[in-house]
């Protein structure tokens, strides 16, 4: 027989945004590869319900493939900034040009 959801609800989770520590049932879990919706071995992160309305609700589709191939170790800010636009720029061109 299945068990019941209260019990994981009464659950604490800390926010990973914020640090504050909610009730399972209070928060929303984040998934860093954006399909929350396949669960299957998966162990989510949480937000609590402040933090995830801030968040930007846009597809990500290969962003964590952009930023790990122009992602290393000891990259100043300045540099990683200029790889990245660099990047975002040659796979979706300027964003002054019109879309198509």
């Amino acid at each position: 027989m299945w068990s019941s959801r209260s019990n994981r609800d009464r659950k604490s989770v800390v926010c990973i945004a914020c640090g504050t520590s909610v009730l399972r049932s209070e928060a929303r879990e984040y998934d860093k590869e954006g399909d929350r919706w396949d669960r299957y071995g998966k162990e989510f992160e949480h937000l609590c319900k402040d933090c995830y309305r801030q968040l930007c609700h846009q597809p990500r589709d290969e962003l964590e493939t952009l930023l790990l191939e122009i992602e290393e170790d000891g990259l100043p800010r300045e540099e990683f900034l200029r790889r990245y636009f660099g990047a975002v720029e040659e796979r979706y061109g300027s964003p002054e040009e019109p879309e198509s």
